[in-house]
């Protein structure tokens, strides 16, 4: 029986940025699926390279400053990177809707809030505007607004925290996509509404049967919301796995870092980790491992072999990590850490 293809698959996606007149990669060779229904979720550090991924997809990253460097973006089996400004257009905010981090950064102060989710509507589908204003209307009731008849002329300004956020995924979802880009969405609410909002996202996903590229630096919600877990540092996947083995067995230092750093109610405060030092710059990428630097299990080779992604030995399927040392259950006699 063949496998389903999936709605998003990244082949060897490389972004760059010019950086003292020379192009650096943000992003380097990142190569991962999306299935249908599916949640991926993209985790690491600010500056790992995960907002950069999401918006390379959509190519909505400044051409003067980024450009592709190389790789595919196929979706539903189209590689965006080879289509026009103009057929792109069509995808964007269509097929492939995304939620950013700050809603009050990303809806227009100026216009109402109904008036921005018609606007979404009839620059992709041919309906009058009392059709578009109906499906508006529909799609903040479905995220739960409260009296959303009455609130659909409001502003943004006159919507909490959680309510714009809400409006902006009535937004995302009003044409229906197949796919859900959301950069961190939950990053700039208290506890309570981010579980809200986590919550609706699901239920949301389960009605409309779409699929869910997840971006986040908070491992207690990919714990929640995701199928599968990519972890990315200095612009890379270290490490992919089914969300339950990522957590059983998370096998790359990296992950393993992260995994120590997250504060948890069951244990005391001294038991918290911060991961010492910092990620590299694009300038001083080294050609080894990019976390060597900082890994308590560093060997000599790190600093000057560059790691493969390859899978864990007696993992999980589909598990794998970018560590010969983890993935070797015996390091060779004579070889030591630095």
């Amino acid at each position: 029986m063949t496998q389903p293809s999936p709605v998003l698959e990244l082949r060897a996606l490389r972004t760059e940025f010019r950086i003292r007149r020379q192009w650096r990669a943000a992003v380097r060779d990142v190569s991962l699926c999306v299935a249908r229904n599916e949640t991926v979720a993209l985790v690491g550090e600010s500056g790992s390279g995960k907002s950069v991924t999401a918006l390379s997809i959509l190519r909505l990253l400044p051409t003067a400053a980024a450009r592709h460097g190389g790789g595919q973006i196929l979706f539903e089996g189209r590689d965006l990177s080879a289509l026009s400004e103009a057929e792109l257009t069509q995808v964007r905010g269509n097929q492939i809707a995304m939620i950013f981090q700050d809603p009050m950064t990303s809806l227009n102060p100026t216009m109402k809030v109904g008036d921005q989710i018609v606007e979404a509507i009839r620059q992709h589908h041919d309906v009058p505007y009392a059709d578009a204003r109906r499906q508006a209307l529909a799609a903040l009731r479905e995220v739960g607004i409260p009296g959303a008849e009455n609130r659909i002329d409001d502003y943004p300004h006159q919507f909490s925290g959680g309510m714009r956020q809400r409006a902006m995924i009535a937004m995302a979802l009003a044409c229906k996509p197949a796919l859900l880009v959301a950069d961190e969405p939950t990053t700039a609410l208290d506890v309570t509404i981010q579980a809200q909002i986590l919550a609706l996202l699901a239920q949301l996903k389960a009605a409309h049967g779409m699929s869910v590229l997840f971006i986040t630096h908070n491992l207690g919600v990919v714990a929640q919301i995701a199928d599968r877990v990519a972890v990315m540092y200095a612009g890379e996947i270290v490490e992919l796995a089914d969300v339950d083995a990522l957590f059983a067995r998370p096998t790359h230092p990296y992950t393993q870092a992260l995994l120590r750093a997250m504060p948890r109610v069951d244990l005391d405060i001294d038991a918290f980790q911060g991961i010492p030092g910092q990620a590299p710059t694009l300038s001083t990428m080294p050609s080894g491992c990019a976390f060597a630097a900082r890994c308590p299990h560093r060997q000599a080779r790190c600093e000057h072999e560059h790691p493969d992604l390859l899978p864990v030995p007696g993992g999980a399927r589909d598990h794998v990590a970018r560590c010969p040392v983890a993935l070797t259950p015996l390091r060779t006699k004579g070889e030591t850490s630095l």
